[in-house]
């Protein structure tokens, strides 16, 4: 299906964040979009306002006339969804041309020039550094992001001028194999998702045959001492970068204090000083050096760099500062795998060195739980409190013996508590003096309890 052509899209897993870019991206083009969620969100509340029309029951019923024509209409849906799906059924046996989200991203995009950021974690906020880099200067870029950036409250950005496009490429189901990048960067490539590829070795090996989709004239920009073997065409070039430990790209002269960081940028024939980043936390230092990178690689001047790091506010969710108080800070972070909740925990607690952390973490899946539950325990034992709530499901059945109590008796801090989701708020009340700096965690529905817990704090 030619998809200029389409008159209608219809979205089976309308409110994930990947999907509602895509969502974006057709209402922009005139389509008729409508789609299905299991739960309405802010997120399906704000594209039912831009023109999307969602309901949350499996029914074909529900599904509009303008997108019950195979001739006329484009399936789209994510892995997510189980292929018990009712409507999803419908479409299948009834001729219509059914895709993968990550499919229709890699046809959108394979005639532009992509960014395409990967990785176990930081993806999400380096792909949106990237892309605010490129907006704010006069290189310009479109962009699929897997958050919305606070900058623009959107995560779909779109030029008429320019053919770079910025894309966050998704591991999982092995989404990001379906891309043709032109530039791409590798954040991390820790275990996870072993529900899907089953073995450490076979997560790896999904990356080494991404980076072998990566154009001739292009580039890899990959974390230095990043367990992979690059499968590289001929004439693509290798870059490596990290915070502190050198490579091509690399951080030098970093300062942290009352609250600001500020780093020098060093690479090929560049030295860029006294960069602020304007979400301070350790962890986007590094974020921040591959982000500079594809910057300049693709044209963006100092200056626009220095004035754009400084103007970066975030995608919602990663460490996003709900209070900042002398006596009591309220962070909410999307960290759900081992290695970025540690990375999370240590960036809070320099931030915020001699105060007391207290972590509520919400473990997200049973299969990483069970998969990961020793590293998870490692990581949450560097707080100096934790409140750990039970496991989000998301799109799993419960597997037996598999609770967060697993996670809760390897923990080695005393001060620990584990809890049921729906006890957290009294919780809050009763030892709300108690507390100094609060981390919320996890990519479940965690978030729905921070405003909560920011009223209780506030007072």
């Amino acid at each position: 299906m030619n998809i200029d052509t389409i008159k209608a899209v219809y979205f089976v897993g309308a409110g994930g964040i990947g999907m509602s870019a895509l969502i974006r991206y057709f209402l922009s083009k005139g389509k008729l979009v409508a789609g299905y969620d299991k739960t309405p969100s802010d997120l399906t509340g704000q594209l039912n306002k831009e023109g999307a029309a969602i309901h949350y029951e499996d029914n074909v019923d529900l599904i509009p006339e303008v997108c019950k024509s195979p001739a006329d209409t484009l399936v789209v849906y994510t892995p997510a969804v189980p292929e018990s799906h009712t409507e999803l059924s419908y479409f299948r046996t009834h001729g219509f041309e059914v895709m993968k989200r990550a499919r229709v991203l890699g046809e959108i995009t394979n005639c532009s020039r992509g960014l395409c950021i990967a990785g176990t974690h930081g993806k999400t906020t380096t792909s949106s550094m990237t892309a605010h880099l490129l907006k704010q200067s006069h290189v310009d870029c479109n962009a699929f992001l897997g958050g919305i950036l606070k900058n623009y409250n959107s995560n779909l950005m779109l030029s008429e001028k320019s053919d770079l496009t910025v894309i966050e490429a998704d591991e999982f189901d092995r989404s990001f194999h379906w891309l043709t990048p032109y530039m791409a960067v590798i954040t991390a490539a820790d275990p996870d998702h072993l529900d899907i590829y089953g073995t450490a070795d076979a997560y790896r090996e999904s990356f080494e045959k991404f980076t072998s989709l990566i154009r001739p004239d292009g580039c890899l920009i990959m974390k230095k001492g990043i367990n992979i073997v690059p499968q590289l065409k001929k004439g693509v070039k290798l870059y490596t970068y990290s915070a502190t430990d050198g490579g091509d790209f690399h951080a030098e002269n970093i300062r942290i204090g009352n609250g600001e960081i500020f780093f020098d940028f060093i690479g090929p024939d560049i030295h860029i000083s006294d960069i602020q980043l304007g979400v301070p936390v350790k962890v986007n230092i590094e974020n921040g050096i591959a982000a500079i990178a594809l910057a300049w690689l693709n044209g963006v001047t100092a200056d626009e760099i220095k004035k754009g790091m400084a103007s970066f506010a975030g995608p919602l969710r990663r460490f996003d500062f709900h209070l900042k108080k002398d006596n009591i800070v309220l962070i909410d972070d999307y960290a759900h795998h081992p290695a970025e909740l540690k990375a999370s925990i240590l960036s809070v607690k320099e931030l915020y060195a001699g105060k007391k952390v207290t972590g509520i973490f919400q473990p997200h899946l049973y299969t990483r739980t069970r998969d990961f539950a020793d590293d998870f325990a490692a990581s949450l034992s560097l707080l100096d409190e934790l409140i750990l709530l039970d496991i989000y499901p998301a799109r799993e059945e419960p597997i037996p013996g598999i609770t967060s109590q697993i996670i809760f008796d390897k923990v080695t801090i005393p001060s620990k508590k584990l809890i049921r989701k729906e006890e957290l708020l009294d919780l809050v009340v009763s030892e709300a003096d108690t507390f100094e700096v609060v981390l919320m965690v996890g990519a479940g529905n965690i978030d729905r309890l921070v405003e909560p817990v920011k009223k209780i704090l506030d007072k």
